[in-house]
């Protein structure tokens, strides 16, 4: 017997298991399990992970309905047709929530998330563009693409993955929000898209997507150029629809001609999962349609990937059949509501100014007034003493001397939650500053405790 166990006295195995070569014999399932099992405790905890905007628990029907189509890989449509067809419905289903109509016309497809959409839907655009200046006989070497410094990097991945210039609006320093003037005032002859954002990662902000289409249409009548908008609605797609219906940012505006959305969001799917949406099937260049003779049929094709799990599509028809337009409404006001119970405790905390207070959506940021005796960095790892997970981090160009702490409200986070976090961001920051009261002390009384 070896002098150094493992895990449980050598009850499964003893000695090392080897982390970084191909063992040469195998262990047992439960050794194999214990041993992961016991390393992944090391993680953090998914419900108490602050900083995710993804879905980290679903109802016991949809964890049974994702098992049971985790095997089925979604591309083979010949050998699981009734998935390829489900696909189809919700991409009818979430056309109607964005405000579009006709059936006939629109086009959509499943992704991996919100940063594969938005590589396609930008790759549309493109193609789009260059054929329109080789028909007008003009150069189409030199694209570019207008967004705000707050967009997901998955945009800078685009534009250097792909060759586009990225032309980025810094923040307004005051509004922390990027100008929909300075957006458009980047647009030129060679400009592929405009971004706009429903959801900001830094601060949860919106983009005013009515006064970029205006401004664009205005650019158009004086000069004719129609460049088009992609919403990046990542964040919000699953919760402007059910909360502010009225708020106009999808397909009701003429230059938006592409969505994306993440169902792993609030869309209540596990990870990962995305969707996107183009208003015309015409706005889908054929040239990115691949048709491919694949096991037995001749398949189309207009992904990045693909191989893949068909369980989270399942899991988003569970959540749109199981819940409706009347649950997705209720669960999106209620995590709204909890989101601004957390942000009225938040304002009676010393030395710390909200930034945001879930004005769209979940999201609520803040900053500290000061410098002096400790930082938000600081702050966020004594957090994780208590279990929670919250991000520090600095804000782009022209904000980027900000720091910010970030706190996304899910659909687990409940009041009694709140109260809890609350107490411990006070105690974090009593901790911090030095003169934390003890909250117990040893009794004279060997293994009894007092307050």
């Amino acid at each position: 017997m070896n002098k150094l166990e493992g895990t449980y006295s050598g009850r499964y195995i003893s000695g090392h298991v080897p982390e970084n070569v191909f063992p040469e014999n195998g262990i047992s399932s439960r050794a194999a399990y214990e041993f992961i099992h016991e390393e992944l405790n090391l993680d953090g905890n998914p419900e108490l992970n602050l900083a995710t905007f993804v879905t980290t628990w679903m109802e016991p029907e949809a964890d049974k309905l994702y098992m049971e189509n985790a095997h089925k890989n979604f591309i083979d449509n010949f050998e699981y047709p009734q998935i390829k067809k489900i696909e189809t419905r919700i991409v009818r289903i979430l056309s109607e929530l964005y405000s579009l109509k006709d059936e006939n016309k629109f086009f959509g497809a499943s992704t991996i998330g919100s940063s594969e959409s938005i590589m396609l839907a930008l790759l549309a655009q493109k193609w789009n563009w260059k054929n329109k200046m080789k028909s007008e006989g003009k150069d189409c070497s030199n694209p570019n693409i207008v967004f705000g410094a707050d967009t997901h990097v998955v945009w800078d991945k685009f534009a250097r993955y792909f060759d586009v210039e990225p032309k980025i609006v810094p923040l307004d320093e005051n509004t922390l929000r990027v100008s929909p003037e300075k957006l458009v005032s980047m647009v030129d002859e060679n400009t592929i898209a405009v971004g706009a954002v429903m959801g900001t990662t830094f601060t949860g902000a919106y983009d005013d997507v009515k006064k970029i289409n205006e401004l664009l249409e205005d650019l158009k009548n004086k000069t004719g150029n129609d460049v088009p908008i992609h919403v990046d609605a990542a964040s919000g797609g699953f919760i402007t629809p059910f909360i502010e219906p009225e708020l106009e940012w999808d397909f009701r505006l003429n230059h938006v001609k592409s969505i994306n959305v993440s169902g792993h969001k609030f869309g209540l799917v596990y990870p990962g999962l995305g969707w996107i949406l183009f208003r015309d099937r015409k706005d889908l260049p054929e040239d990115l349609m691949f048709y491919v003779n694949y096991l037995g049929d001749e398949m189309p094709t207009y992904t990045l990937n693909f191989s893949r799990s068909s369980s989270n599509i399942a899991a988003q028809y569970y959540n749109i059949l199981r819940m409706g337009k009347a649950g997705y409404k209720k669960i999106a006001e209620n995590v709204m509501d909890n989101a601004k119970y957390l942000a009225e405790k938040l304002k009676n905390v010393k030395d710390i100014e909200l930034v945001s207070a879930a004005e769209h959506i979940p999201v609520i940021t803040f900053r500290k007034v000061s410098e002096d005796e400790y930082s938000l960095f600081d702050l966020s790892s004594e957090m994780k003493k208590f279990g929670w997970i919250i991000p520090a981090y600095s804000l782009p160009e022209n904000a980027s001397h900000m720091v910010l702490m970030r706190i996304v409200v899910r659909e687990g986070l409940s009041m009694d939650m709140i109260d809890l976090l609350y107490d411990n961001i006070l105690e974090g920051i009593k901790n911090l500053q030095g003169n934390a009261d003890k909250m117990r002390q040893i009794s004279p009384r060997k293994g009894h405790f007092v307050s």
